[in-house]
């Protein structure tokens, strides 16, 4: 998908807002090289809208130096919004006789052109600030996991970070997903 000069306009200008809002996640990056970046990999900015559009709130909170490349977390308060009640892959979602989500966390993710944050990931956007304390997010599962039918979630309780399992098919009213994308 591309979008329009207008929307590509709104989107830069949201994300230069929240970087500026938000100094302390990344205090060693100039907007400059991020807005660069941006213009530099146009493919990039329909999936960072999408992440803005379901609720993710995506800021910069990483540069990798080999790579050359910045890396967005979807940095919203809670799981995002618009990516609730999800089981966690779209064998999960097939595998459901009945009351099936709409859609599956790893499908969504795909769709729209991102990745589920690790378990690693997710703790270092906890370094950031305080995340998913009345939420929790998937994260992405080991295969060996996976393949007995469990799924791994995140949430913030009690000022600590805790990693749960789930069966895959389960999906809750609070539990989204967090993701990132590499720019």
């Amino acid at each position: 998908m591309k979008l329009s000069p207008e929307q590509v306009g709104v989107l830069i200008g949201t994300l230069k807002t929240r970087f500026e809002k938000n100094i302390t996640r990344h205090k060693d990056f100039a907007w400059a090289k991020i807005q660069a970046s941006l213009e530099a990999n146009p493919e990039k900015l329909w999936p960072l809208s999408e992440m803005e559009r379901t609720g993710g709130e995506p800021d910069v909170v990483d540069y990798n130096d080999k790579s050359g490349e910045f890396i967005f977390y979807d940095c919203s308060a809670e799981s995002p919004a618009g990516r609730r009640s999800v089981c966690y892959d779209p064998e999960a979602l097939e595998s459901r006789k009945e009351h099936k989500p709409k859609h599956s966390a790893i499908g969504m993710a795909i769709e729209m052109g991102i990745e589920l944050l690790t378990e690693e990931q997710y703790r270092r956007l906890q370094q950031l600030g305080k995340f998913d304390t009345k939420s929790s997010s998937w994260v992405k599962t080991p295969a060996e996991i996976r393949k007995l039918g469990g799924a791994l979630f995140c949430d913030r309780r009690y000022d600590h970070v805790f990693l749960y399992h789930n069966g895959a098919e389960s999906y809750y009213a609070a539990r989204g997903f967090r993701g990132l994308l590499k720019v």
